[in-house]
């Protein structure tokens, strides 16, 4: 598939420049995503009928970006260090205005279907996203948020990069729900970010950071992996989530636990793991209604913990879907820890990691030409075994990303119980 061309390469700051320069602390929960990569997330649209003007379509992009860090000023500035005598550092958000990366590309010869068509996940879907192979730790010389929209023959990308290290999925898609609101004209938005920390009451701060972190990527280099997005309907996911219910003697497994379920059995399954061989599904879990009390929806930072289910290959295969779901539910009921410092969980090659929420509104993202058609994500964080959750286009339905092997993929194709709930 033919490669993209840069057009240009500019920063854009907020409006107003009167505030000041400003120091965020940055808590456990967002120093722990330092040593990996930042968020890779991107929106498909149709091109308008009839299409805009190039020019006018990128000015007023910008311009609406501009105003919306207005709201979100931290996008805006860059991290910064002190580096200690222990050879340890510390990091915090410089609120210093040095501008958001906004890149205006082209792709002339791809079209909406080459990627919504695809067997796979197009590679050059990557090349959509601004700051590849950037870690959060660079965020110090590199910008916070970078912004890329891509012209293809009949659609835009606009493909969204932000620091892990200073937001979570729920802060990305604040930030991009408001960017798109403003666009549309709206001189108010739905949620106004809410910027002050949450800290641990006995933690000092700021915390001293290990060079030895900095240079750990958390998991190991694995084979070249494929990526595929599954389509769940609201019917099919209903049948599954009776299904487990029914299967334990319960109504309290949730859809989303009956699905994901689903996947780390066939996945196992389609490995042909040794009934011993112990498997792990880890999660990134928010934090924000677990605090007591509760943060506020629309907290911005980065407000999420790692937590791990694990059970032996032949329990998870054999002992059916309402097996798995229940104890997945029961993971995070029980889910309250609070610790000082949680690092992001090894990944390996016997586990599957879940991040995102199809709760996120990504439909709902809407610049002034309509609604997206499909949502993709870029290339960092994308060891073997990573599972992304996105709302589906179609009302009460879920799409999930998976990142296996080529040969786990075509076992998976047949998979009898994994196809019947999957809506090719």
């Amino acid at each position: 598939m033919a490669e993209i061309s840069i057009i240009s390469t500019t920063l854009v700051g907020p409006v107003s420049t009167k505030e000041p320069t400003t120091r965020i602390e940055l808590t456990p929960w967002e120093l722990q995503f330092l040593p990996l990569g930042p968020i890779h997330k991107g929106l498909l649209f149709l091109k308008p009928t009839p299409p805009p003007q190039e020019s006018s379509v990128i000015d007023h992009l910008k311009t609406s970006l501009s105003r919306t860090l207005d709201l979100f000023y931290p996008l805006a500035g860059r991290l910064g260090t002190t580096v200690n005598d222990d050879n340890t550092t510390y990091f915090f958000i410089n609120c210093n205005g040095a501008g958001a990366q906004f890149v205006h590309a082209a792709a002339d010869c791809v079209t909406v279907a080459d990627i919504l068509e695809s067997v796979y996940v197009p590679r050059i879907v990557h090349s959509f996203f601004p700051l590849n192979g950037v870690r959060n730790s660079e965020g110090v010389s590199q910008p916070l948020l970078g912004v890329q929209v891509t012209e293809l023959v009949d659609g835009i990308f606009i493909g969204c990069t932000i620091n892990h290290s200073i937001a979570d999925g729920a802060s990305f898609w604040h930030f991009f729900n408001s960017w798109s609101e403003i666009s549309r004209g709206s001189n108010e938005i739905t949620l106004s970010p809410v910027l002050d920390r949450w800290f641990l009451d006995y933690a000092h701060y700021p915390i001293p950071i290990p060079q030895s972190m900095l240079a750990s990527t958390n998991w190991p280099p694995s084979p070249p992996v494929q990526e595929k997005v599954f389509h769940f309907t609201k019917e099919k996911i209903a049948a599954l989530k009776a299904r487990a219910n029914a299967e334990m003697g319960t109504d309290q497994i949730s859809s989303l636990q009956a699905l994901l379920a689903l996947l780390w059995r066939s996945v196992t399954r389609s490995r042909r793991f040794p009934e011993d061989q112990e498997c792990w599904y880890a999660f990134l879990i928010g934090m924000r209604p677990r605090m007591r009390p509760p943060l506020p929806q629309q907290y911005f930072g980065a407000a999420a913990q790692s937590g791990i289910l694990k059970m032996k290959a032949g329990e998870l295969v054999e002992c059916g879907l309402g097996h798995a779901a229940w104890q997945m539910n029961k993971m995070f009921a029980a889910y309250t820890a609070l610790e000082p410092f949680s690092a992001i969980n090894l990944i390996i090659n016997n586990s599957l990691c879940a991040s995102s929420s199809p709760r996120f509104n990504v439909y709902g993202t809407d610049f002034g030409w309509g609604r997206p058609i499909a949502v993709r994500s870029g290339g960092g964080n994308k060891p073997y075994g990573k599972t992304t959750l996105f709302q589906g286009a179609d009302e009460g339905s879920i799409d999930i990303e998976a990142c296996l092997f080529p040969e786990t993929f075509e076992a998976l194709m047949e998979d009898a119980e994994f196809m019947e709930a999957v809506t090719v």
